[in-house]
């Protein structure tokens, strides 16, 4: 069951505080920066930190700060 897209707005990842993207391939809630992903099991975010498989780390966006 695909994620609402108005929930994306409230969930940030519990690490870093920062926005996820949703990869709807995967069914799954992605934090690029730490290069994990979460997933959604029946419409439910699994957000527990030891729950996220990792994936490859995407570099900073130019210009952008590090935590």
């Amino acid at each position: 069951q695909p994620l609402e897209p108005w929930l994306l707005r409230f969930l940030v990842c519990p690490l870093s505080k920062r926005p996820l993207r949703y990869e709807e391939s995967t069914n799954e809630l992605i934090n690029e920066e730490l290069g994990i992903a979460y997933p959604i099991i029946d419409g439910i975010p699994n957000m527990v930190p030891e729950a996220a498989r990792t994936t490859p780390r995407q570099p900073p966006a130019e210009g952008s700060k590090q935590p």
